[in-house]
């Protein structure tokens, strides 16, 4: 199986398959996770524990250990980053959008994903890491804003 080394990749190729393609099952629910713990209100249960701008320890430890098979991982053609994301909302579900939290760190993982065309949320992508539209040309990866 394949490791990620940035967390934050990690989630927005968890996006595509999990959430949009639907390959790679069964999505994750914090909500229900928690249900099955006996926490009904995900939003009371963030303040309560000071988790309103976190990842909850149970959404992070299941996507670290998420294992995505290479030939999943090969399908990957477009990826995209957006603060609106499902799979940011089942790791910190109060989350509103206005930090860091899941920001991109490093583009090593773009090596996981032989055939990647497109990633869609270029000028997002070069504020977390300067530079990155000249890391996804010189892979042949298209950049759209």
């Amino acid at each position: 199986m394949t490791a990620f080394r940035d967390f934050n990749f990690k989630l927005l190729v968890v996006e595509k398959l999990m959430y949009w393609d639907k390959t790679l099952v069964p999505a994750f629910s914090l909500r229900r996770l928690m249900a099955e713990r006996g926490v009904e209100d995900l939003h009371d249960y963030a303040e309560e524990h000071d988790l309103e701008y976190q990842v909850f320890d149970e959404a992070r430890a299941y996507f670290e250990a998420l294992e995505i098979p290479a030939e999943l991982l090969a399908t990957v053609e477009e990826l995209t980053f957006d603060g609106g994301h499902q799979v940011y909302m089942e790791c910190a579900p109060v989350w509103d959008g206005e930090d860091d939290l899941f920001n991109v760190r490093s583009l090593e993982d773009l090596d996981l994903l032989p055939n990647l065309k497109v990633f869609t949320g270029v000028r997002a992508l070069e504020h977390m890491i300067p530079g990155a539209k000249d890391v996804l040309a010189a892979r042949g990866i298209t950049g759209r804003y």
